[in-house]
């Protein structure tokens, strides 16, 4: 079936949900969940797949074994592609991203010394420049305080330097198109506008070669 965004059901469904996060509440209104929040990710995941690459569905819910807060289940619905890219749908409304939201120690090594280096370095501006212009905002994530380890505190990038992860982000609240083929337009919009930085990440980062833990 084709994707048609999602209708206002989906969201008062997350509303509802953030007010009575229970087993209760989720197991009678499991069908609209499954109906309204579920199926069109999936029919969106599919249309997506010839240009951007299989995806897949996080599970509704949360993982509460180490968390203070022990409500059982995601305020959102979270889809990501394999090759890069990832879409969410809460009450808030429609969000994408694309990048390395974390990134592993000898991921980590690489992209401080590709980011220190200058042609790669300025390559990474370019391309920050270049997605921004487009409309997503790019960002760093976990960056620390003060300059990594082995960096001078005023290297021209250090900013970059001092990041943990580094993304492709873009948030809508709710409107009318968001359930009409508008939503498929702008998440296809900002998978293309936010490629060049996967890209740079890819090639000068890429996956992790440490041992899953």
């Amino acid at each position: 079936m084709t994707f048609e965004g999602w209708q206002d059901e989906a969201l008062e469904f997350y509303e509802r949900l953030e007010t009575d996060n229970s087993k209760t509440f989720w197991t009678e209104h499991r069908e609209v969940y499954d109906r309204a929040v579920r199926q069109p990710m999936v029919e969106l995941l599919d249309q997506l797949e010839p240009e951007f690459g299989p995806g897949k569905i996080f599970r509704p819910n949360r993982d509460v074994r180490f968390s203070a807060d022990k409500a059982p289940y995601k305020t959102h619905v979270g889809g990501y592609l394999e090759a890069g890219g990832y879409i969410q749908l809460s009450a808030d409304g429609l969000a994408c991203g694309n990048g390395m939201y974390h990134l592993a120690a000898d991921q980590l090594e690489r992209y401080r010394a590709a980011v220190a280096e200058d042609l790669s370095g300025a390559e990474l501006e370019r391309v920050i420049a270049r997605v921004t212009k487009a409309g997503p905002v790019v960002s760093g994530r976990d960056a620390l305080k003060t300059a990594p380890r082995g960096y001078p505190k005023d290297h021209p990038r250090i900013a970059l330097l001092r990041n943990k992860g580094l993304v492709a982000w873009q948030e809508w609240e709710p409107a009318d198109w968001l359930g009409t083929p508008e939503a498929y337009r702008r998440i296809t919009t900002f998978l293309r506008a936010s490629q060049p930085l996967k890209d740079w990440l890819d090639g000068h980062v890429g996956p992790s070669e440490l041992p899953p833990r």
